[in-house]
């Protein structure tokens, strides 16, 4: 017996040990189906694909289900020390699965470390064409121009104010003579004038809706009826056989004149700015507030301007009026032309976010941003694009008078050196990289013209015909303004017929801009937002047709006069 004694202890320890095992073994099954895991010295990734034994490792985790692809989670053992995994779903008891998990270990030739749980989501593919946050900076472009026109508006307020305390005074407190010549200037010259500008708000709207409406159609009608109504405005002029009418009326005649001959001359451009002009117009159909900025503007137009001519009549009873009116006059023009460029901008924002993402943005929000952020690049491209496109005319007619006179000749050579720098650094296609990505005017209208020379679009560019027709617009609205005031006042005080004339001209012109900029910003996205990504889908093949007929020599293009390609460096 007592020989046998160690044998039978090492059978009650050896049955120990199986019995010990046994509970540890039902113990990690419970683990697992709590949704733990334990493992010594070992890293387990589910998304493996290695089956281990249980009876090697030791534990049951036949519950363990494969962990969400999208979200790999890495369960890390240190030293034998037990770590629970977040819990897995388990499928129901009825089904008796006893396959063992997928456990990934490290290559062999790796040594076995610690490695942190990664639970980020994977990176966001890039917008190909721009990213989101170029599309929403937040930075002020030009502060010095914004700077300069809130230093102008301010003195603008400050010089009006004072001329409308001065005619007050004038009417209260100056001699009879004073009094009795405001008194004849309110009464038969501040009608006139706000009635000119309730007339032009009207035919602001007409024009714009009528262009919207029939493209086609009003083409044709603003190219020649601006030559007509210019025409007949100057007719009546000289019929009152004033000097100062007779003034007024030949410069109408003479503009009637050349209008003429630029219709004729753009005859061949029409169809196919007719068919862009279409085209373009198509996304103002889904959004319902476009044109509230229009309204905004127009009514804070007509309220300076209101103001604006009551300063007028103040400067009568001051110094200097002559030079007063004119600054007056190059105020209220600076002024409304920001106006004009704050309703481009807001419908360049809508316009091109819907060509480049294809998402329908809040219009509110675009005004607020034009008029805060891209209000300093309408500020300077308000006094540098009418430069430019005075300067294009001259370019223009310098072209055509260019013949066998070595003087005119060198004149318009250093005439289309200048437009080829100029239009690099200032265009009104700036406007929709302005208000798509925040970009001050300057590098936009360089950027913009980067892109028309990439896609080989500068004779389309050169030879489109929208801003001249909503300028010509603009003209009709001044000479139907002109008709109807030089009419009235000539029967009721004929003296002050020419300046009214000029300053109903002045006024029509101008409020009549500035609904018009709808349709001319939707054209610029156009061109600008086809020559970004010209495989857009929302883009059609007309440019791309455009362009094919014109490099094969089927379609005539006039374009606008540039740098012969035999005087350009090489």
């Amino acid at each position: 017996m007592g020989a046998s004694d160690p044998v039978v202890e090492r059978e009650t320890q050896k049955k120990e040990e199986e019995g010990g095992g046994g509970e540890e073994e039902e113990e990690e099954v419970r683990d697992v189906e709590k949704g733990e895991v334990v493992v010594e010295e070992k890293v387990v990734d589910s998304n493996s694909n290695v089956n281990i034994n249980d009876e090697q490792r030791g534990f049951n985790a036949s519950m363990m289900q494969t962990l969400n692809p999208t979200n790999p989670l890495r369960i890390v053992i240190n030293g034998g020390r037990r770590v629970t995994a977040p819990r897995i779903a388990t499928p129901p008891p009825s089904q008796p699965s006893r396959q063992a998990p997928r456990i990934a270990t490290p290559p062999p030739s790796q040594p076995s470390r610690p490695r942190s749980i990664s639970t980020s989501p994977p990176a966001p593919t890039p917008t190909p064409q721009a990213s989101r946050t170029a599309l929403n900076s937040k930075k002020y472009t030009n502060k010095i121009s914004l700077f300069l026109f809130v230093l102008h508006m301010i003195l603008a307020i400050g010089l009006v104010g004072f001329l409308v305390f001065k005619g007050i005074q004038g009417l209260i407190l100056a001699s009879e003579s004073i009094k009795r010549k405001e008194k004849r200037v309110l009464k038969y010259l501040l009608p006139q004038v706000e009635a000119a500008s309730l007339l032009s708000i009207s035919l602001s709207f007409s024009w714009q809706k009528a262009v919207r409406v029939w493209p086609k159609f009003m083409v044709h009608f603003i190219l020649w009826s601006s030559f007509f109504l210019s025409l007949s405005a100057g007719i009546l002029l000289i019929c009152f056989q004033k000097p100062a009418t007779d003034g007024v009326g030949v410069c109408f005649i003479a503009f009637a004149i050349g209008n003429g001959l630029y219709a004729c001359w753009v005859s061949q451009r029409i169809g196919f700015c007719c068919k862009v002009l279409i085209i373009s117009l198509q996304p103002v159909s889904k959004f319902s507030d476009l044109n509230q900025p229009t309204y905004w503007m127009l009514g804070t137009g007509f309220l300076w301007m209101s103001f604006w001519i009551l300063a007028v009549i103040g400067a009568l009873n001051f110094y200097f009026p002559p030079l007063i009116i004119i600054a007056l006059v190059l105020s209220l023009a600076w002024t409304t032309e920001v106006m004009r460029n704050v309703v481009n901008l807001t419908v360049c924002r809508v316009i091109s976010l819907y060509y480049i993402l294809g998402m329908q943005s809040s219009t509110q929000f675009c005004f607020q941003r034009a008029l805060t952020q891209n209000l300093g690049s309408a500020c300077l491209g308000s006094l540098f694009v009418p430069t430019i496109e005075a300067l294009r005319i001259v370019a223009r007619g310098l072209n055509l008078l260019e013949g066998e006179d070595e003087f005119m000749f060198s004149c318009a050579h250093c005439c289309l050196r200048i437009m080829e720098s100029i239009f690099r650094c200032g265009n009104g296609w700036a406007y929709v990289q302005i208000a798509a990505y925040g970009k001050g005017f300057v590098q936009a209208s360089q950027d913009t013209w980067a892109l028309f020379e990439r896609q080989e679009m500068e004779p389309i560019v050169d030879s489109d015909i929208t801003s001249s027709i909503c300028f010509l617009t603009g003209v009709c609205s001044g000479c139907i303004c002109v008709i109807v005031t030089a009419a009235w006042t000539a029967k009721v005080h004929q003296p002050f017929t020419a300046t009214i004339s000029l300053l109903t001209f002045i006024i029509g012109y101008l409020m009549t801009r500035i609904a018009m900029a709808l349709p001319q910003a939707c054209v610029s996205c156009y061109y600008v937002c086809y020559a970004q990504n010209p495989d857009n889908r929302l883009f059609d093949s007309t440019i791309k047709d455009r362009l094919s007929l014109m490099k094969a020599g089927r379609d005539v293009v006039v374009p606008t006069p540039r740098v012969p390609h035999r005087f350009r460096e090489t």
